[in-house]
């Protein structure tokens, strides 16, 4: 008798009447089912009835109060909407017929609590302080479920620290927490006021530095949904999934590894679809606009339900939003709309941007295939011109030094991330060598084996020279690097090509030999890179300025012979606009490629190209220069189509930014959309599909330090070290012990 019960049930959803197969087609064609959901809602339903989850729920999943979609419950839509309940019409039929274009109430109400008053707290956390590798941080609304999870925190087998925030209740927070502290006693635990349900306090934990240094953080919070007859089980359902009893350790180890993933959810809790933003567009567009990102309204891909683990590279794009208090709704019960749901939706968007995915618990699967070779060697472009010098007092006022032009980047259109300002290093001064050292520390972290300082040489005439000069006196102070003679002239409208000559690059007779011995002591220094292990390398970024550059590199390489180097490998900048005096084939060892110079075409213009005003933003009315899409910029850097017009001998360059608004002002160019989600997905696609067909399997950054135009790696207020950590994801530390070499024995001292 069982049997044939059982039996009866699922041919019940096999052959449905007249009417319930027309509730099956509206239903299908509503697109407002959501079949992974529902699979992952009720997961001890019989494998039949989750083969056709539409059918079970018509069936009879409406009737036991299954949700077809998280958002929609059919006792309080019928409980807001009498008028369906005496139609005696279903629930869910009503609402994908008529209800969804009515934008009926589909949920509970929550209930508006009056809690206590409570200020935010003061937290900060030590930078570079001993963590563990991972991080769990739960934030408590309901006292009663602490005892649920903290069963659930002592049986975790990973390393992790834990951070607990409480809302504020009074008397019975505060001893909660020091049940807490007793029980974890490691623990970091702090109430918080009523505002901005769960994401308020993880915000204001990330935006603290309590998430710096973990391979991944967890995140998950007293889910109750009383609306639910199946509250429990659901909140049960959704932590078990990123929490798994069994073989925790292997998927979080999968998920840490596949560079795809920045987001872990539960099955079910990936939404995808146009269908969940409610009233939420305008919020999470005004978000993504803080840092350049422009939103695609129907790309709409997010982890919901606030209950997660979520990687580095992520939480540092949210943090870069630099969220306050103040931007949180007032907690008055709302549904939707409020700045919690819109930061819901824009983590889908952050992460998309990052070339990432999130991923289900069924999708992690163990690491298939190997991450891209690391480049063999990884140079990037270092800007000495942070100093006072008298050239620079005349022309531009006393005491000048590019950051002061840095400071008073203007914004030019909505979302502008001008003016970018330094962090961790701060406003420098490079006459203090000991910066050039912090430098260099954080760039072998960060897999650069050598800096490609800018060195600026006119006829004999030096200028800029301070730091690398202070630096040949300091020889305990680890810089690897080589020059790259910047032989253009100096102009009073910084672009180089024109405006008032300030400091003319004459090319006089012999200037060969005097530049060859002038850069001698540098190409004899024992931090001078040699790439290949024997030569000193040396690079020229204008080689079409020089009159004949075929005999003047002829007459510089024998220069260097006389003073005793030997054969240098000697390289060239590619720019993007031809000099006087073409270079012949072969003439250098190698060529740099040196985005965004001859890469930006018509197409990738946002404004000021041949389709006008493109822009995602706002323009201020004053601009007049261009701007292009970084994103674009980065896919054409990648397109065979593009490599193919570089010289076989190309090092592949990359850049973290472009944006000279800081010295151009109003006519600046600017890349938009460049922060460290897009340079992640740039650095990723040139270190599989350039890198390999790279001169010697070379890579270059364009550039470490040039502030003015936004080309930075180095720690900033606007992104933290978000650009370091890609490229540690990417490169791992460097090793250069194996690019340097001692100089030849030619028993000259050094410089």
């Amino acid at each position: 008798m069982l049997k044939l019960h059982r039996l009866r049930r699922f041919a019940r959803i096999l052959v449905l009447t007249g009417e319930e197969r027309r509730y099956l087609r509206a239903i299908r064609k509503s697109g407002l089912f959501d079949r992974t959901y529902y699979r992952g809602a009720y997961p001890g339903l019989n494998p039949i009835y989750l083969k056709y989850p539409e059918k079970h729920y018509i069936a009879y999943g409406e009737r036991l109060g299954y949700r077809p979609n998280p958002d929609f419950s059919p006792q309080a839509y019928l409980r807001y909407h009498p008028d369906v309940a005496e139609a005696g019409v279903p629930p869910f039929l009503h609402y994908v017929r008529v209800g969804h274009a009515e934008q009926r109430l589909t949920k509970e109400l929550p209930e508006v609590v009056a809690l206590p008053a409570r200020g935010m707290p003061q937290v900060r956390f030590e930078h570079g302080r001993q963590t563990a590798p991972y991080a769990v941080a739960v934030h408590v609304y309901y006292p009663d479920l602490w005892p649920e999870f903290a069963a659930r925190l002592r049986r975790l087998r990973i390393p992790f620290d834990l951070y607990v925030t409480l809302t504020y209740r009074g008397e019975e927070t505060d001893a909660l927490a020091h049940e807490i502290r007793a029980d974890f006693p490691g623990a970091f635990v702090t109430p918080m006021p009523n505002r901005g349900r769960d994401i308020l306090p993880f915000v204001t934990l990330l935006n603290a530095g309590a998430f710096d240094g973990y391979r991944a953080v967890c995140k998950f919070h007293t889910k109750k949904s009383p609306h639910r007859q199946d509250g429990d089980l659901w909140r049960k359902h959704l932590i078990e999934g990123i929490l798994p009893e069994t073989g925790l350790e292997e998927k979080l180890e999968a998920f840490v590894e596949a560079p795809e993933a920045g987001f872990w959810v539960a099955d079910g809790q990936h939404y995808t679809g146009t269908q969940w933003w409610g009233s939420n567009v305008e919020a999470t567009r005004h978000l993504l606009q803080r840092i350049e990102i422009p939103l695609d309204r129907e790309a709409l891909s997010f982890p919901a339900g606030s209950i997660y683990w979520v990687k580095p590279l992520v939480l540092g794009l949210l943090r870069s939003l630099q969220l306050r208090l103040e931007d949180f709704d007032i907690e008055e019960g709302q549904v939707d709309g409020t700045l919690a749901h819109a930061i819901e939706r824009v983590l889908g968007y952050l992460t998309a941007r990052a070339g990432q995915k999130v991923l289900q618990t069924s999708e992690l699967r163990p690491a298939a295939a190997a991450a891209p070779a690391r480049p063999a060697f990884v140079s990037a472009f270092y800007l000495p011109q942070f100093h006072p010098v008298p050239e620079n007092d005349a022309w531009w006022g006393k005491g000048f030094t590019e950051w002061r032009s840095v400071v008073k980047a203007p914004s030019m259109f909505e979302g502008h991330l001008q003016p970018m300002l330094p962090a961790d290093l701060g406003f420098y001064d490079l006459r203090a060598t000991e910066v050039m050292g912090e430098q260099a520390a954080m760039a072998r972290e960060a897999g650069i084996d050598a800096f490609c300082v800018y060195h600026y040489w006119f006829d004999g005439r030096r200028i800029l020279e301070a730091p690398i000069d202070r630096l040949m006196a300091r020889p305990e102070i680890d810089f690897p690097f080589y020059l790259c003679w910047a032989n253009e002239s100096w102009r009073r409208n910084w672009d180089g090509l024109s405006g008032t000559v300030l400091l003319e690059q004459t090319y006089g007779a012999g200037f060969e030999e005097k530049l060859a011995a002038d850069t001698a002591p540098y190409l004899r220094d024992p931090r001078y890179a040699r790439p290949d292990g024997r030569r000193p390398r040396f690079v020229i970024y204008r080689p079409e300025d020089m009159p004949d550059p075929q005999a003047s590199v002829a007459r510089l390489r024998e220069g260097w012979r006389r003073a005793g180097i030997g054969e240098v490998e000697l390289g060239a900048v590619r720019f993007h606009v031809e000099g006087a005096h073409p270079v012949p084939e072969g003439l250098f060892d190698f060529w740099v490629e040196m985005p965004p110079h001859g890469l930006v075409k018509g197409p990738d213009y946002l404004f000021g190209g041949p389709d006008g005003n493109r822009m995602p933003a706002a323009m201020n009315p004053a601009f007049s220069g261009l701007i292009y899409d970084y994103a674009a910029v980065a896919r054409r850097a990648l397109s065979e189509t593009y490599v193919r017009t570089l010289p076989k001998a190309t090092i592949a360059g990359v850049m973290p930014g472009w944006d000279n608004t800081a010295r151009r002002g109003a006519a600046g160019h600017v890349a938009y959309g460049a922060n460290p989600a897009t340079f992640n997905v740039w650095l990723a696609g040139a270190l599989e599909r350039r890198v390999p067909a790279s001169y010697r399997r070379e890579l270059f950054v364009n550039a470490w330090n040039e502030w003015a135009e936004k080309a930075v790696l180095e720690p900033s207020l606007t992104f933290g070290d978000l650009n370091l950590q890609v490229m540690r994801q990417h490169l791992g530390a460097a090793e250069p012990a194996t690019h340097l070499a001692e100089p030849p024995a030619h028993g000259m001292r050094s410089h």
